[in-house]
């Protein structure tokens, strides 16, 4: 009994980890931003390409996936200068050259790179509970998913560029015109998101097959926390994670990863018909 029990809560928190980690950096990009960034996925890829390869050159693991946040954050700069900042007041814009971005991104690492690359092994080894064993890189996915929301948290509400950023996103007109350099926040807040995307793809490297179509794998539950969650990374992100978690893990528990999955689309499917802005748009209607 304690054996199953503990499977529950750890599938559920394994679920909640990585559906945070996949959603920050979407849901920086588009709660604070409003960009539709379809080439989350491949930011993601990005991340997770670069540890593989930092981690085979020597680097600890740690490093090497710190390396991987930067250089998705370094490229989600440059694609933010080049591309996103000609189409802030055209959102249906951006949706189009992000997508066009991960096709050439996907196709260009398959050509580069070939159709796969050799992965580095899960660490940490693992423990058993009752007649069940568990990975224990996965418990730290967790704490690492808890201290990367708490770090946003610290960073958009206790730091000058958290308060410039969310000036700006707010009355954007009003903090240029008191000497805010809008442009200078809106690229950091995108490279930001891309950071960690990239984040993302090097903490799940060791967990799964490094492909140039990794990023499919998270981009539609990315995409289904930041629905359900609402506009903000804070009230929404967090507990929709939650939610969905624990929905993903009872199906998953229940009939598999597929019925998991599905479980996912119809949670969603009822949350935006009963709350239309998400759990955070519900929260802060609340609160006024």
């Amino acid at each position: 009994m304690l054996g199953s029990v503990f499977g529950f809560i750890y599938q559920c928190g394994d679920a909640f980890a990585f559906l945070v980690l996949a959603a920050c950096g979407l849901a920086v990009i588009f709660g604070m931003m409003g960009v539709i960034n379809l080439a989350h996925g491949e930011f993601i890829m990005c991340g997770a390409y670069v540890t593989v390869n930092a981690n085979r050159a020597g680097l600890p693991l740690p490093l090497a996936v710190l390396c991987g946040a930067l250089v998705a954050g370094l490229i989600g700069l440059v694609v933010e200068r080049i591309v996103v900042r000609q189409l802030y007041e055209r959102p249906m814009d951006t949706i189009v050259a992000t997508w066009g971005l991960s096709l050439i991104a996907t196709q260009g690492t398959l050509i580069v790179l070939g159709s796969s690359v050799p992965g580095v092994g899960v660490p940490l080894g693992s423990f058993t509970v009752g007649h069940y064993s568990y990975s224990t890189y996965r418990l730290v996915l967790i704490v690492v998913a808890l201290a990367v929301l708490a770090a946003l948290y610290l960073a958009f509400n206790k730091t000058r560029f958290g308060v410039l950023a969310r000036a700006t996103i707010q009355v954007p007109h009003m903090a240029e015109a008191l000497g805010v350099d809008t442009k200078f926040v809106y690229s950091m807040t995108f490279a930001l998101g891309a950071a960690l995307a990239g984040l993302t793809g090097g903490l799940y490297a060791p967990t799964m097959t490094i492909v140039p179509t990794m990023g499919s794998t998270f981009i539609m539950e990315a995409f289904v926390t930041v629905v359900v969650g609402g506009a903000d990374i804070f009230l929404g992100t967090a507990p929709a994670a939650a939610v969905l978690g624990i929905v993903k893990a009872a199906m998953t528990s229940w009939q598999g990863q597929l019925f998991g999955q599905i479980g996912l689309l119809f949670a969603v499917i009822i949350v935006i018909r009963v709350l239309p802005k998400g759990i955070s748009g519900f929260i802060l209607r609340e609160r006024s």
